[in-house]
């Protein structure tokens, strides 16, 4: 596979943060200078060529194999090109991407997403706790950007969202949307219990959900062009990894009214 190549040496016993280790940065130093970059965390730090071998050369394309869930802020910054992981990752995985391409051949942990305004994530297993959610200090969570879980995602996907969406293909876990602000989730294996909480709006979608806060109302059987316009949308941008279409008429819930109560959850009508 053409450009770089970073492969783990070992199993790692502290954890690496690879934010800012991206093909544009890369591409401006020499092998020497990518070496010494440091992505340790401890107060010694680790040398970039202690954690991984190093081969190829930087182009559009970095590639991390032999990776693991030590591995924090992959694809952190990523402002172009595509960073293609084989193995899990930990947390922070795509933090404050802005464009390009995260491809993660495992699971990720916690706060995939969180901060991104735009690119693209896939990850092929599961995602952790607030996929899409906001760091403490942060205004919002995820700002742009789509991001799609082939597994299930953890509690509280896309809290404080404001923009982008979050495809999962499982189920998501617990509240769900906790006060978004914005964006879309789209979860095609169901949405976990209590979704919403705070939510002031936003589009959460799928084809159950298990159970609502009582601060959220049944808004009755509607036939909503946009649902069949953002099916189309998906299709023709993901391919394969689009959601299944909803049924043209999807039933509405609204909430969350102990706030605004602009957001929505969008279920198959009965």
């Amino acid at each position: 596979m053409s450009g770089l190549t970073l492969r783990l040496k070992a199993p790692a016993s502290e954890r690496i943060n690879l934010d800012g280790v991206t093909p544009a940065k890369l591409a401006a130093l020499s092998g020497h200078e990518i070496a010494k970059l440091n992505v340790g965390i401890d107060k010694g730090g680790l040398a970039l060529g202690d954690a991984f071998d190093i081969s190829g050369s930087a182009s559009e394309t970095l590639t991390i194999e032999g990776a693991g869930p030590n591995l924090d802020f992959v694809g952190g910054g990523l402002d172009s090109g595509t960073i293609r992981v084989v193995g899990d990752v930990g947390s922070y995985a795509g933090r404050k991407m802005a464009r390009g391409k995260l491809e993660i051949r495992g699971n990720a942990g916690h706060y995939l997403a969180s901060g991104a305004t735009g690119g693209f994530i896939h990850v092929s297993g599961n995602a952790g706790d607030n996929a899409g959610g906001f760091i403490p200090g942060d205004r919002f969570g995820m700002l742009g950007g789509v991001a799609v879980v082939g597994g299930n995602v953890g509690a509280r996907a896309g809290e404080k969202m404001r923009r982008g969406t979050i495809i999962v293909k499982g189920k998501t876990g617990e509240g769900a949307g906790t006060r978004m602000i914005g964006g879309t989730i789209w979860a095609e294996g169901g949405i976990g219990p209590l979704p919403g909480f705070m939510m002031r709006r936003g589009t959460l979608l799928g084809p159950s959900v298990e159970s609502l806060l009582p601060t959220f109302i049944d808004c009755g059987k509607h036939d909503l062009v946009i649902v069949r316009v953002m099916s189309r949308y998906f299709k023709s941008t993901l391919g394969d990894l689009a959601p299944a279409a909803m049924p043209l008429f999807v039933r509405k819930i609204g909430g969350d009214l102990a706030t605004i109560g602009r957001g929505e959850i969008l279920l198959p009508a009965a």
